[in-house]
C-alpha cells in the first residue's frame, strides 16, 4: 500500500462565551502518514514528541482501532509517521486533532466511505463534545451541538477579513480535567442569560464583519473567572485594551490565550507576553490565523 498522508489543524474551543459550543481551526497543523504493515511502527518528529507514545497506546492508533471495533471490523498494522506541530497541553486541541486523524484513518483504511458530517460525528462521541473536533473537520469557525439523538450537529461561519487571530502560549502546561474540575456545578440565571447573548453576538459579529460589537462579545461567566486561579495573568489579560486589539479570551480549556486583533495590530499580542513576563512566566507567540480548510486527506 502506498502512503496516504493526513494534515489535520489545532483547535481553540469556547472563544470566551461559546463554552462547550464554539471552535476555530487554526493553522498549526498535526501531520501523519500511513500505510499498512507487518507490524505496528509509530515514530514521531515535530513539536514535544516525548509527550506522544509510540506503542499501542498511541491516541491516533488506539481511536482508529475504536472505529474498527464500532463498525464490527478488524484494522491490520499500520506504519504510522506522526509530525506534530501543535502545542501538547495547552489549549489548541491537540487530542482532538489526533481524534480526527484516528478517524480518518480508520476511514480510509476500512473503506467505510465516511463524508465530513460523519466523521465529524464519529470524533465528537469519542471526544464527549463537538467544539473542538468540529473545527478540525470543518474548518473557519464552528457552532456545534449534540442533537437529541446523541448525533452532532455544527455550522461554520467564514471569518471576516479584516480579523487576525495570535495565540500566546506560556511555559506550563493545563491538564484539561484540571481546568474542568474548578468549574461550577451549576450557574445562576443571570450568567446563564449574558453568556447566552454575548456568544449570540459573538457568531452575528463573525458573520457580517461588524467588529464593532467586540469586545463586548467575548465577555464569559462560564469559565475564565473560575479559572484565571490557574493561569497567572490572566485576569490582566482578560481586561487588557489597547488600539486595534478586539480582546483575548482562554484558548480552550488554557493556560494559551487566543488574541483576536484587526490586522494591522499585530504588535498587541506582545502585551500579553509582557503580562506573563510580569508574573514570572515566559511565552511564546504562534501566529496562528484561521485555517479555512479542516482535515486533508491526500
Amino acid at each position: 500500500m502506498s502512503w496516504a498522508r493526513i494534515r489535520v489543524p489545532a483547535s481553540s474551543a469556547n472563544l470566551g462565551p461559546g463554552f462547550d459550543a464554539l471552535g476555530m481551526a487554526l493553522n498549526v497543523y498535526l501531520e501523519c502518514r500511513f500505510r499498512r504493515a507487518e507490524k505496528l511502527q509509530i515514530r514521531v518528529s515535530g513539536r514535544e514528541t516525548e509527550c506522544i507514545p509510540t506503542g499501542e497506546d498511541n491516541l491516533i492508533w488506539q481511536t482508529a482501532q475504536r472505529v474498527a471495533a464500532d463498525v464490527g471490523e478488524r484494522l491490520d498494522p499500520v506504519e504510522l509517521e506522526i509530525d506534530n506541530g501543535i502545542p501538547i497541553g495547552k489549549g489548541l486541541g491537540s487530542s482532538a486533532a489526533a481524534l480526527t486523524a484516528g478517524v480518518v484513518m480508520a476511514n480510509s483504511l476500512l473503506g467505510l466511505g465516511w463524508k465530513p458530517l460523519r466523521i465529524l460525528d464519529e470524533a465528537a462521541r469519542i471526544e464527549g463534545h463537538p467544539d473542538n473536533v468540529a473545527a478540525c473537520v470543518l474548518g473557519s469557525i464552528t457552532a456545534s451541538a449534540i442533537d437529541a439523538g446523541g448525533a452532532a450537529r455544527a455550522v461554520r461561519v467564514d471569518p471576516p477579513p479584516q480579523l487576525g487571530v495570535a495565540v500566546v502560549v506560556p511555559d506550563f502546561d493545563l491538564p484539561t480535567t484540571k481546568a474542568r474540575a474548578v468549574l461550577p456545578d451549576s450557574y445562576s440565571r443571570e450568567d446563564a442569560i449574558f453568556n447566552v447573548q454575548r456568544a449570540a453576538l459573538l457568531m452575528a459579529a463573525l458573520a457580517t464583519g461588524n467588529l464593532s460589537a467586540f469586545p463586548t462579545a467575548l465577555e464569559d461567566r462560564f469559565h475564565q473567572s473560575y479559572r484565571a486561579p490557574l493561569i497567572p495573568g490572566l485576569k490582566e489579560v482578560l481586561k487588557l485594551r489597547a488600539p486595534g486589539l478586539l480582546g483575548c479570551v482562554l484558548s480552550g480549556a488554557g493556560p494559551s490565550i487566543l488574541v483576536f486583533y484587526e490586522k494591522g495590530f499585530e504588535q498587541v499580542c506582545e502585551v500579553v507576553r509582557q503580562i506573563f513576563s510580569f508574573h514570572g512566566r515566559s511565552s511564546e507567540i504562534l501566529w496562528a490565523q484561521i485555517a479555512c480548510k479542516g482535515y486533508e486527506l491526500t
